[in-house]
């Protein structure tokens, strides 16, 4: 494991960069605030360097809000995502921190879609962004790397992405959500459904739709 001064790096910070990527921002951003404490225990545990766009990211917000809270890019944690991308990744795609990840998550979506790095876990293209899609249980690649997603996030067409994901009054129902939760549907969404306004749904935590989805894809 690096020490922190050897990932801190104030030559060349990431966040220049990140922060011109946000200005240019033709999607929602709500850049959450960090703490000190919290932020260097994060890139601590996730050894990466600030001069990346995903260290200057951990180190330097508490995670990023886009299109109104529909995404949630993960950081150092804050109040709104009460859980810093290390911690998020621990028990999942790794054991113990520092370890090298099969994948690693950076994000996920209120619908319960997951984004991850891939670490040999989806095929040979290394350091490619896949989304875990809820309504059909399979990790489909986005044909981009970390700063390409987060740029696609902040001026991409989401509309697209999520063609037929959005009910009626989604802005206003997950405004006050909580970062470390979901919407969970009845009928699940990797259902032959219809409309999706039809279908009956709440607030469940991330953390079980994380599960319930890798379960019944193992059933699948």
């Amino acid at each position: 494991m690096k020490p922190l001064s050897e990932l801190i790096n104030k030559d060349e910070p990431g966040w220049e960069l990140v922060s011109e990527w946000i200005k240019d921002a033709t999607n929602k951003v709500q850049v959450l605030l960090k703490n000190e404490k919290n932020a260097e225990l994060a890139l601590y545990n996730s050894q990466v360097t600030t001069r990346s766009p995903m260290g200057a990211i951990i180190y330097e917000t508490g995670g990023i809000l886009i299109d109104n809270g529909w995404i949630r890019i993960l950081g150092s944690g804050n109040e709104k995502i009460n859980r810093s991308l290390p911690d998020w990744n621990k028990n999942k795609s790794i054991t113990e921190f520092g370890q090298q990840a099969p994948y690693f998550l950076i994000a996920d979506d209120v619908i319960g879609g997951f984004f991850a790095i891939n670490g040999g876990e989806f095929g040979e293209d290394l350091g490619q962004i896949y989304y875990f899609a809820p309504d059909c249980l399979e990790w489909e690649s986005m044909d981009m790397g970390y700063s390409d997603f987060i740029w696609w996030t902040l001026t991409g067409d989401l509309e697209q992405f999520y063609e037929g994901l959005k009910w009626n009054n989604w802005v206003e129902e997950i405004k006050n959500l909580d970062g470390n939760e979901g919407i969970g549907f009845y009928p699940f969404l990797w259902t032959e459904y219809g409309n999706i306004n039809d279908l009956s749904r709440k607030p469940i935590p991330i953390e079980e739709i994380w599960n319930l989805q890798l379960d019944f894809k193992k059933q699948l």
